[in-house]
């Protein structure tokens, strides 16, 4: 078990340095070059061929319709509630208040495990989120795109719906995805995600002029779809199966932390105390609630106690 989680915790650490390097591609291409729901059909379609063709290499698992209605609802929450609202209030509030509002994932998803699954809020854990968003949140402050954009309340509720609709997903569906392979779970979710999110994003996408795309957008495009939608998404369930959905959630506070890596790379930050302050608070935070203990861990002792 614990080679599992090892594996989970690996595999998470590396889809969020995926989607953290992904943040500023993104931002170069958005809204100038291609518009928000323009990029969100690009990964959509594109995870769903990517998908579907990495199913026909791996073990054909049967799924009763029960879970396929299951595995819609699940896409509702994770796909098309969580990007489409996301990129939508993005594109009118500034990039500093959606990371800010973004940082809030993992105390959701905390509040919505004790809900749902039954997950205790120990002293320890809610130390630790509350570490890593400190961690997170140094870091957005002193960001150099914190000075673009104009805060906007009805963007920051967009966001903050966005990222209600991921954290549900997190803690509703675990034992649902803990039942698949992840191609598996994601040929379908991204299938019916298209499906749900095409009509919205239809028009903005036969708008775009192909004609003007460069070279060097398509490779951006490419790395949006390849790595930050179907290899990230791929990763995603490997930890969801094995670790708490706190802990996945807490793995969301590095990506500040390579975005700010790829901005000192390319040249319009600095590395400075911050990036090294915040990244010792943020692996800090994940360290803590890995050591916070389970609802199992609880009642398990609470059985040593009464025999004894």
């Amino acid at each position: 078990m614990e080679n599992k989680k090892l594996i989970g915790h690996i595999a998470l650490f590396s889809a969020n340095i995926i989607f953290g390097i992904n943040t500023p591609i993104s931002r170069t291409m958005m809204p100038e070059i291609l518009h928000p729901l323009a990029l969100t059909s690009f990964r959509l379609v594109g995870g769903l061929i990517l998908f579907w063709l990495a199913s026909l290499f791996v073990k054909k698992e049967k799924v009763p319709p029960k879970d396929l209605l299951l595995l819609f609802f699940a896409s509702f929450f994770a796909l098309t509630l969580n990007q489409l609202p996301y990129f939508i209030g993005l594109s009118i509030t500034s990039p500093i208040d959606a990371s800010i509002v973004v940082t809030m994932l993992p105390i959701l998803t905390m509040i919505l495990a004790a809900v749902f699954i039954k997950e205790p809020i120990t002293l320890m854990k809610a130390i630790g989120v509350l570490v890593g968003a400190s961690g997170a949140l140094l870091l957005v402050f002193n960001s150099p795109i914190a000075v673009h954009g104009h805060s906007n309340f009805w963007g920051n509720l967009i966001v903050f719906f966005a990222v209600s609709s991921f954290a549900i997903y997190l803690t509703v569906f675990k034992n649902l995805i803990s039942r698949y392979s992840p191609v598996t779970i994601m040929k379908w979710m991204f299938l019916f995600g298209t499906i749900v999110s095409l009509p919205f994003c239809y028009k903005p996408l036969m708008q775009t002029d192909f004609s003007l795309l460069t070279s060097e957008t398509y490779w951006r495009i490419a790395y949006v779809v390849l790595f930050a939608t179907f290899l990230g998404y791929l990763l995603i369930p490997i930890g969801q199966k094995v670790l708490r959905p706190t802990t996945l959630s807490m793995y969301n506070y590095l990506q500040p932390i390579i975005s700010s890596l790829v901005a000192v790379f390319i040249g319009i930050d600095t590395f400075g105390y911050e990036q090294a302050l915040s990244g010792v608070l943020v692996f800090s935070g994940v360290y803590i609630v890995t050591q916070s203990k389970s609802r199992a861990q609880m009642e398990a002792e609470k059985l040593t106690k009464r025999h004894n």
